[in-house]
């Protein structure tokens, strides 16, 4: 496919000046590249942004919702380790009531990503584009960010830290889903390196958030988030939706319509026709079936001629019943569970049991990260199986080495090794081959009900809402670990709380069986570029 080269660079009078804006080049070409059109072309002779191809190319939206997440966690882990000091130094809190108001601060983050997911997700699915809540995300973040740096007071810290876990609401529930947006049947890779992401974030934040304050002071932490928020807001600015960059695409069967009209009506009546489809005013008979790309056909003859056929009454409801839904948003819950459970007492344990700093006890989880850089592969080979049998054996076999955990129980070299050993082998089975395929599942279920009843999520689809369950039922699941765990651990002790995750493990396993049938046993509605992954420079096709 190409773009269009229909447009006049010359200057235009009367009423084509005011639809295009009389701007000057200069100005007109940066407006352009930072605010460029939204859900439609303003008229047809409107040229496409500047670097259109990169900025809406599969690579580049990948690359802009990982590190979207990277900065989430990231700024979420860096300013953990150092609340409890800023409360005493900054706030000038009494140190018996630290403790009490870190847990609330942690409670105000989990509480909002808990209800604003599903909240922003809805928004997502009715709005017309996805970088607009984006946008809306980085306003939380940025605002977040100075409050947490800036305040003085308890009041501002609790508002920080609530639009902190806003921010985090809207980057996972929009993000995942403009995701499915863009890479089509590559969902599971593509949530591989979400994976990456999200295990790199985890890895370094602490140990970085606790070294830089040991080293640097308080203030210096947030350099570090300033700095990596500041490329998080360049490349969510510049980013370009597939379907927004499809306006200045012409495929085939249009290029040929194109080379047979030579008349300014002719061409107008094609763009108001392609508009036409796309309005959600539109007779609902005449509107086409929602595609995973989230958007009709690029053709106006072939997107007139698929109708919805049979949409649901509340699609939404459609959604929260299905048994596929349900069951991967069970097994996210459980996966949380283990993983909060165990970054709230190994570092604790491993300092009184091996008597290690707060650094050492940090780089032990790099034991269970460095596995999650595989995860591409078996997202990869989810959407080729499915996700079901990968999840079981993934909670399955996470049962032996959690259960193991409770031998590690001396200062010793070998006892030391047993536990990095075991922490490899719980990234392996618990981070890669569980989490990964179970992220890629909301979307292999929702296809499949799309497959079997054409239309029923209707005219907007229901993509956004289910990333924000996701997000919620993490949240829900990481809150019931940590606080669960940090009592067994006080209460009966390592042993038990190692058992204790084994059980929940146990749960995942049997919960994975309700997962679905393979991707490729019902007909897939594939994006139209039928673009792969990886592609580094690939366009809008």
């Amino acid at each position: 496919m190409r773009f269009t080269k229909s447009y006049h660079h010359k200057r235009m009078t009367g009423l084509d000046s005011v639809s295009a804006g009389a701007t000057t080049p200069k100005r007109s070409r940066l407006l352009s590249f930072i605010h460029f059109p939204g859900t439609r072309r303003k008229n047809v002779e409107q040229p496409p942004p500047p670097f259109l191809e990169f900025r809406s190319s599969t690579f580049f939206i990948l690359l802009t919702v990982c590190l979207a997440i990277f900065t989430d966690i990231l700024f979420y882990g860096l300013i953990v380790p150092v609340f409890p000091f800023s409360l005493l130094e900054q706030i000038g809190l009494a140190e018996n009531k630290v403790q009490e108001w870190t847990a609330i601060l942690l409670a105000c983050y989990n509480v909002t990503l808990f209800l604003g997911a599903p909240i922003v997700g809805f928004y997502a699915d009715h709005s017309s584009s996805r970088r607009w809540p984006l946008l809306l995300g980085l306003v939380a973040l940025c605002a977040s960010t100075l409050l947490l740096c800036l305040s003085k007071t308890i009041a501002l810290l609790v508002v920080g830290r609530l639009l902190q876990g806003l921010s985090a609401a809207i980057v996972w529930s929009v993000g995942l889903a403009l995701l499915v947006d863009t890479v089509g049947r590559d969902i599971g890779y593509a949530m591989g390196y979400v994976t990456i992401a999200m295990s790199v974030g985890l890895l370094i934040s602490p140990v970085i958030g606790g070294a830089v304050y040991e080293a640097a002071g308080y203030y210096a932490v947030f350099y570090i988030a300033f700095a990596v928020v500041a490329c998080d807001i360049a490349l969510r600015l510049v980013l370009v939706e597939k379907r927004v960059a499809q306006q200045w695409v012409v495929g085939p069967e249009s290029s040929e319509a194109e080379s047979a009209t030579t008349t300014t009506d002719n061409r107008e009546d094609v763009e108001k026709q392609v508009q036409a489809t796309s309005h959600a005013g539109a007779d609902p008979a005449l509107q086409p079936s929602p595609t995973r790309a989230g958007t009709s056909s690029s053709d106006p003859i072939a997107a007139l001629s698929t109708p919805v056929l049979n949409p649901a009454k509340h699609p939404h409801w459609e959604l929260i019943k299905n048994r596929r839904m349900l069951a991967a948003l069970v097994g996210i819950a459980i996966e949380a569970c283990i993983v909060f459970a165990f970054d709230t007492v190994i570092p604790l344990y491993v300092k009184q049991t091996f008597e290690w700093n707060s650094t050492a006890a940090g780089l032990i989880f790099i034991c269970v990260m460095v596995p999650g850089f595989v995860s591409p592969i078996v997202g990869k080979l989810a959407d080729k199986h499915g996700a079901k049998w990968f999840s079981v054996a993934g909670f399955a076999l996470s049962i032996p080495p959690l259960v193991c955990l409770r031998f590690v129980t001396r200062n010793t070299i070998e006892h030391k090794v047993l536990l990095c050993a075991l922490l490899t082998l719980l990234g392996v089975t618990l981070v890669t081959l569980a989490n990964t395929p179970l992220m890629a599942e909301i979307t292999y279920a929702i296809d499949e009900r799309e497959a079997q009843q054409p239309g029923v999520w209707g005219e907007k689809g229901v993509y956004g809402i289910a990333y924000g369950l996701f997000t919620t039922a993490y949240a829900l699941g990481g809150t019931i670990g940590s606080i669960t765990a940090g009592y067994i651990q006080a209460g009966s002790g390592w042993g038990t709380t190692a058992w204790y995750c084994g059980v929940w493990a146990a749960a995942g396993a049997v919960v994975s069986f309700w997962l679905g049938a393979r991707p490729d046993e019902v007909p897939k509605r594939q994006r139209p570029d039928d673009e792969e992954l990886p592609a580094s420079s690939s366009g809008v096709m």
